[in-house]
Formats: C-alpha cells, structure tokens, sequence
C-alpha cells in the first residue's frame, strides 16, 4: 500500500497524489454479496433538499461487510484484496470452510491466502477476531464492537486502531483513535491489527470534479451569503462574519454539544484533547 504522484500534464494532476492500488488482487466484486444502492441527493420523499451540497457521484454498488464475525471456530481463507467504493479502507473476501463467503475491513498487512479464524480459540493474530478478554494488553485492534453481537463500530475507517491498554473485571480500558480513553465490555469481539490503506489520509484529489465524483457538490462559504440565509451572512465589504456558528446558530470552535446526561458519559475516563 503506497501512494502515487502524478507528473503534471494537465492542471488536475498538477498536484494529485492517489493511492497506488497495489494490494488490490481483483477488479470485480463477488457478485452475491453486492446489493444496489441508491442516492437521495440530498432529497426527502417529497423532493424537497433536506441536505445541502450531496448529489451527483459516481454509480456504486454497496458491497455486504460481515461487521459480526460470527463464525466461530471456522477457518477462512483470505482469496482477494479489493476496492470499496464506499468506504475508505480495503475489504477482503473470505472463503470459509464450510462454503460460505463473507468481506470483512481487511488489516494492514493481511496477504492474499492467509487463514483467518474467529472466537475463542483464535490465536492472537493478524485478522482474527476475539473477545476483549482474550486479547493480550497492548495489542493493537481494529473493529471493536460497543455492545457485544450487535457488531463492530469503533476503529473502522482507513489505519484506524485501537490500543488495549488494561482489565479490570468486567471491562476492559481502550484508547481510542481519537485520544479518548473508556471502557468496553470484555465480553466485545475486536480484530487484531490496524485497518489496512493508512496512506488515505495523504491523498489528494488535485482537482474540483473529483470531489463531484464522490457525490459532494460545491460548499458556500457563511460569510458569502446574505443576512436571510446564515447567522455569519451579510455586512458592508469583506467583514469577518461574527463569532463562527451554525446556520441554525449554534456556536462552533469550543461549544459542547455533547448531551450532559447521555448513557455512554460513565464509561469515558478520559475525553479526546481538544
């Protein structure tokens, strides 16, 4: 997994850095785990744009990710690499023993015909899910679930990790990607390594109609619009726009909008750094 420059024969990639796509194995999906997908644009059902600034896009078809991995204790072979439209990191296709075939978020580092496994008896390794209570402190993970079989939720995006830092009975304490430290059931699967494609956070797209192709249509600035459309709106000349908020007028840049009483606030121990 690397990145590619481009020479600049044209002013779009001028400055375009893309992934290099080596780790990619097959161009075409398996044709049973993909469903159709359709894009709102922005719209509700009656039309009217509800979301500003989404349409347009390339056409994709969403590829099913098995997030439970919930086939103990039946080996699966890795037999490609692939490309997902629809998230930032690489998926795998599995070919489990008994016939069946799942993707998952393949690791950094898994290699095209390695044995993944899942469950208790699932060694500590690249690709393998366990329980949180069997995973060796300070293992690097990806795919951690919140609530045990409801499926992985934490640490999914591109070189994303979680790090497993302590035990102490039923739970165990994790350090998020995002700086945040709190506790998880030990009870949770997770899946040993970091998510693979870590190299997507240097990409760049090196031109407008890339960004058209991912479905996101231009942004107007606040301080741009009128007085009738944003809080930040209006004045005489190129004025600052006032203190930066929300067009519904919520403060941003150190306002919490974090419920005060929301369920999860008990198991944080330590919030992200500012």
């Amino acid at each position: 997994m690397g990145l590619r420059k481009f020479k600049p024969v044209t002013p779009g990639t001028r400055f375009r850095v893309g992934a290099s796509f080596t780790e990619i194995t097959a161009t075409k999906p398996e044709k049973s785990l993909v469903v159709s997908s359709k894009k709102s644009g922005g719209r509700n059902n009656t039309g009217k744009m509800t979301m500003r600034y989404m349409g347009g896009g390339h056409k994709k078809s969403y590829r099913l990710i098995d997030f439970k991995r919930d086939k103990f204790d039946i080996p699966a072979t890795v037999a490609t690499v692939e490309y997902d439209p629809n998230r930032t990191a690489r998926i795998a296709l599995l070919h489990y023993a008994d016939g069946e075939k799942r993707y998952i978020i393949a690791p950094e580092g898994l290699q095209v015909g390695s044995v993944i496994l899942s469950g208790d008896k699932a060694a500590p390794e690249v690709g393998n899910t366990l329980k949180l209570s069997n995973i060796p402190l300070g293992s690097i993970i990806h795919n951690v679930e919140i609530h045990p079989g409801k499926g992985a939720q934490l640490a999914r995006s591109a070189g994303a990790y979680a790090q497993l830092a302590a035990r102490d009975g039923k739970y165990a304490t994790l350090k998020m990607p995002s700086g945040e430290t709190r506790l998880i059931l030990t009870t949770c699967l997770a899946t040993i390594g970091a998510v693979s494609n870590s190299d997507h956070a240097n990409e760049v797209l090196g031109k407008a109609g890339r960004k058209r192709w991912l479905g996101r249509r231009p942004r107007t600035r606040p301080v741009a619009m009128n007085p009738v459309d944003h809080p930040m709106g209006g004045g005489e000349g190129r004025s600052s726009g006032g203190h930066p908020r929300s067009r519904n007028g919520v403060l941003a840049k150190g306002f919490k909008t974090r419920e005060l009483k929301k369920y999860s606030n008990r198991y944080i121990i330590e919030r992200r750094k500012k």
